[in-house]
């Protein structure tokens, strides 16, 4: 590795490592289906975070720039951790729409903020060279921390025989995680708060007039999306795939569920860490990391259709691995994409810059969730698959990155 592992890293990776030991991820979907809730409930849950998230994304991204990346940091963990404790005590639709849009206060103060922290290191220590290297190193932590996460999830739901536990359980970690982002040095708030607002909106707009800027945002973001609305329907696959075995016969169905998503979910985590560390191998070997991205865009759409087509055919173990490779590809890309997208816009706007991007995001998946959710309920889940990845195929037409010789 051509970078220190310094101090700082060490607590960059423990807050992906702590941000993703969320418990109730593994069984997000059989919770609220626990709960009696449909598809379409669900997707609505889901669409009312996205468009939280998305009315908020914008301006906690400039307040992150002018006023602080570390205080946003600490309202988002602290919106989180209240949220979690309205999950587990107030078993009501629209109280958890509330709940929702409490996480979203945490996504919005977050996303975007932690990666410009992070460039804004490399920056000060002349090392922005190796902004994929470093970045792909603290997502496989993050990864690392989702594939332990699996593992003590399901050891919660199978020894406490129910769901909603998971989400008191998540409260320690982000309680750890606050204390670790209370320590970061306060020169990764960036010299932003040395400069004036109106510069801070001038730059944040030129990037809008950039196209490959622009471009790299979209690309990033509507591939996300579609990630972040299909991942979740892997949970009801896993399911129908652990009441199809042969095995465990004298345990509960809860707790066969819980085993078989806790190990698949592990190793899949484990191979996504592997990704990320190893994100910009890939590009080198692909070319350059503009033509990996569009590779990849293009097989995740791939994917999406074929593990709906297995799944359609009860081929579930099949619509396993399909899912397992996307997880993987969405993990190449995420570090190739940040590094992407931060050599097209300035140091000083990054934390909106990147803001943009998520918020994008999250608007296409506030689209995304209640429709296919509204499919699957209609049509099952493998068909609202297969749709999906089609719809996501004929998006590369006009995001396809511009690739250097």
């Amino acid at each position: 590795m051509a970078f220190t592992k310094d101090r700082q890293f060490y607590k960059f990776a423990a807050y992906g490592f702590l941000k993703n030991l969320r418990f109730f991820e593994p069984f997000l979907i059989l919770f609220f289906r626990e709960m009696g809730l449909s598809f379409l409930q669900i997707g609505m849950l889901f669409s009312i975070r996205e468009i939280a998230t998305n009315l908020l994304e914008l301006p906690t991204g400039l307040v992150a720039d002018i006023y602080g990346r570390r205080i946003s940091m600490l309202f988002s963990m602290t919106s989180y951790i209240i949220s979690f404790i309205i999950f587990y005590f107030f078993p009501n639709f629209y109280i958890y729409a509330l709940a929702m849009v409490l996480f979203a206060f945490g996504e919005a103060f977050r996303t975007g903020t932690h990666k410009a922290m992070i460039l804004e290191y490399l920056r000060m220590n002349k090392i922005l060279d190796k902004r994929v290297e470093y970045y792909g190193s603290t997502r496989a932590a993050s990864q690392l921390g989702s594939a332990i996460n699996s593992l003590i999830a399901a050891a919660i739901v199978f020894y406490s025989g129910n769901y909603k536990v998971v989400f008191l359980a998540a409260t320690l970690p982000y309680i750890f995680n606050l204390i670790n982002l209370a320590t970061y040095p306060k020169e990764l708030d960036g010299e932003i708060k040395k400069t004036g607002k109106q510069e801070t909106f001038k730059e944040f707009f030129g990037i809008f007039k950039n196209k490959d800027s622009l471009k790299g945002i979209m690309n990033s973001s509507i591939f996300d999306a579609f990630f972040k609305t299909v991942k979740e329907y892997l949970q009801p696959v896993l399911k129908s795939l652990a009441l199809s075995l042969p095995v465990m016969l004298a345990f509960s169905n809860n707790e066969r569920t819980a085993v078989v998503v806790g190990i698949v979910y592990f190793f899949i985590y484990l191979a996504t860490s592997y990704a990320s560390k190893n994100a910009s191998k890939v590009a080198k070997k692909i070319g350059n990391k503009e033509k990996a991205i569009n590779i990849t865009y293009l097989l995740g759409a791939v994917l999406i259709i074929l593990s709906g087509v297995s799944q359609r055919l009860n081929f579930q173990i099949g619509a396993v691995i399909f899912f397992l490779i996307l997880f993987v590809i969405e993990n190449i890309r995420r570090p190739l994409n940040v590094a992407y997208i931060s050599e097209k816009i300035s140091h000083k706007t990054m934390a909106s810059g990147l803001s943009a991007e998520s918020q994008l995001k999250t608007l296409l998946t506030a689209v995304l969730a209640p429709t296919i959710g509204f499919l699957a309920d209609k049509i099952t889940i493998g068909g609202a698959l297969v749709v999906c990845g089609f719809v996501m195929s004929i998006f590369y037409l006009l995001i396809r990155l511009r690739e250097e010789k």
